[in-house]
């Protein structure tokens, strides 16, 4: 295959799981919402444009992710409703960076573990890492912006109670959904697309 069919290939692949995102951004696909707890399925996507069409592809829908998880902060996220109203740049700023560097790691990492191993081993190690960055990048990120408000204070009196009350089973629960789905979708995809390695 040449170069341009290559690159167009990889376009079209990233456009559809842009879409994907969109879709499950808006639908009980995307989140698992109970009460303040909020589960994100939107990682796998993202996973998945980091295997199949490379770190720049993995960014580029974890940019999209973060446009979405944004947007829920217009009154479908209460987590989101409330940061914002505390203050929308950071707010906007933690939307956007973590999910960006959760999308852009994964296929850096999957392109490393590759050469060394395997596809099967490269894509189980993508496909857990990005459910794991994301949610690390984003406490990470969350505690120097808003650590100090009362509304983040409000989920433990200390930053490793904050942490394992908003990771707990958000975290979990979100690294092993997107380790399963994402494992065996892209590990499906990489045989049909076979150029994209």
């Amino acid at each position: 295959m040449n170069k341009g069919n290559t690159y167009i290939g990889k376009m079209v692949r990233l456009a559809i799981l842009v879409a994907v995102i969109f879709v499950m951004a808006y639908t009980p696909l995307g989140y698992l919402k109970i009460l303040t707890l909020e589960i994100t399925f939107l990682m796998i996507p993202v996973a998945i444009a980091a295997i199949t069409v490379g770190p720049v592809g993995g960014a580029i829908a974890g940019g999209f992710f973060g446009l979405t998880s944004f947007i829920q902060c217009f009154g479908m996220s209460f987590f989101g409703a409330m940061l914002l109203s505390i203050n929308p740049v950071f707010t906007f700023i933690l939307c956007m960076v973590p999910r960006i560097l959760a999308g852009w790691l994964p296929g850096l990492l999957y392109m490393a573990v590759n050469k060394i191993s395997n596809k099967t081993v490269a894509v189980l190690t993508a496909c857990l890492a990005a459910p794991l960055l994301n949610t690390t990048l984003f406490i990470a990120m969350l505690l120097p912006l808003f650590g100090n408000t009362d509304f983040i204070r409000g989920f433990g009196a200390t930053p490793w109670a904050i942490i394992a009350t908003l990771v707990g089973v958000n975290g979990l629960v979100e690294a092993a959904v997107g380790f399963l789905v994402g494992t065996a979708v892209g590990r499906a995809l990489i045989y049909f697309f076979p150029e994209n390695i």
